[in-house]
């Protein structure tokens, strides 16, 4: 099969990562991958691994910018250049992008939703979901059939995997030099891997953390990331006196390279429709707290794999931590627990398997 993603970015995050593991499984299955969007950092990586990425100007988020329409011839000669069978879009803009390509050149199109749309009007109207939609949490399943009425029968339940050849179980000694290389060798390290915005709820983190540093001033917190709420949270840093215990580092492409330095992972996010960086953390032996909503208690069993407490509460998430500091033996039990019950459910090669056969579906009835 010739595959066609369209995406607005390349840039590190869900769906950029989620675009990256695909397209491996789908090369090794030897399919061929053409991904169209406006560039990003995980460009390269892309290339590498035989993607053939075309950058057009589509980054938008407005279904009636004139880039998307502008595009569409170009996004039509590729389509024919590469003989495309399935066209699978990733965000709004490519939906409708998608949408118009697809009824034009006679071709099956599908889409992954990979979070929780606003029920805005032209959602409504212009649903643009496409022959078949992927959702990657039951919650979000739920949430196509329940706001925006998806006919259950298009919706396919197929949970975003990892490719566990990049994450492992790291020993002590690995963990202390990527320490030492951030300069925390000497600190209890709880991080964050996520873009910095409100959904993400890094203000309650670093709530949370002027309480846990009260209790255990040897504390640091490392948040990975960029976005438009960084400004937002350094002011809060600093009204907390916090400078000293709160770093920042910018967007990593690979974060097997920093999840081992870390000694709790914590997300609270006020909506999550999986938790990607969750499933990493828990591949390299991360003990886990995250809020108790979307996709992620399917990834923390409460007490046996992780530790779940209710969104938007900074009280509860500090209190978790605070266990966690306190009791080591805790934190390698459901680190262990966790990473031993990373089956094939988890897993890239089961996702893509799936992926591939909702296409091959898709193509016999066309």
């Amino acid at each position: 099969m010739n595959v066609l993603f369209l995406t607005t970015h390349l840039n590190t995050g869900g769906i950029g990562i989620y675009l990256k593991t695909l397209s491996k499984e789908l090369i090794c299955a030897g399919h061929k991958v053409t991904i169209v969007a406006s560039d990003g950092d995980l460009k390269d990586d892309l290339c590498a691994q035989g993607v053939t990425v075309r950058i057009l100007d589509i980054k938008t988020k407005s279904e009636l910018s004139p880039k998307i329409y502008r595009a569409l011839n170009d996004v039509s000669d590729i389509i024919r250049e590469k003989q495309i069978d399935i066209i699978h879009a990733h965000t709004r803009v490519t939906q409708v992008m998608a949408t118009l390509l697809a009824r034009k050149h006679k071709i099956p199109y599908i889409s992954t939703c990979h979070g929780f749309f606003k029920t805005r009007l032209s959602r409504r109207i212009f649903p643009c979901w496409g022959d078949a939609v992927i959702a990657i949490s039951s919650a979000v399943q739920e949430h196509l059939e329940h706001k925006f009425k998806v006919e259950p029968c298009k919706i396919h339940l197929i949970e975003n995997g990892i490719d566990r050849e990049q994450f492992t179980f790291q020993d002590q000694d690995t963990r202390q030099k990527m320490r030492q290389e951030l300069g925390i060798e000497n600190d209890f390290v709880i991080g964050l891997i996520a873009r910095l915005s409100d959904v993400k709820g890094q203000d309650i983190l670093i709530e949370a953390m002027q309480e846990v540093i009260g209790q255990h001033p040897l504390e640091r917190l490392v948040l990975v990331g960029q976005g438009k709420e960084e400004a937002a949270l350094k002011v809060q840093v600093n009204n907390l006196r916090l400078e000293e215990k709160v770093m920042f580092l910018p967007t990593v492409n690979q974060t097997a390279n920093i999840l081992p330095a870390f000694d709790v992972f914590a997300m609270p996010s006020r909506q999550e429709g999986l938790g990607l960086s969750v499933l990493e953390a828990q591949a390299s032996g991360v003990p886990c707290i995250t809020s108790n909503v979307g996709g992620l208690p399917a990834l923390i069993e409460h007490e046996q794999t992780g530790l779940l407490v209710p969104a938007q509460n900074s009280k509860a998430l500090a209190d978790a931590i605070v266990r966690l500091i306190k009791d080591g033996e805790l934190r390698q039990r459901i680190a262990e627990s966790a990473y031993k019950n990373m089956d094939a459910r988890w897993s890239s090669q089961t996702m893509g398997t799936k992926v591939i056969h909702l296409y091959e579906e898709l193509l016999k009835k066309s």
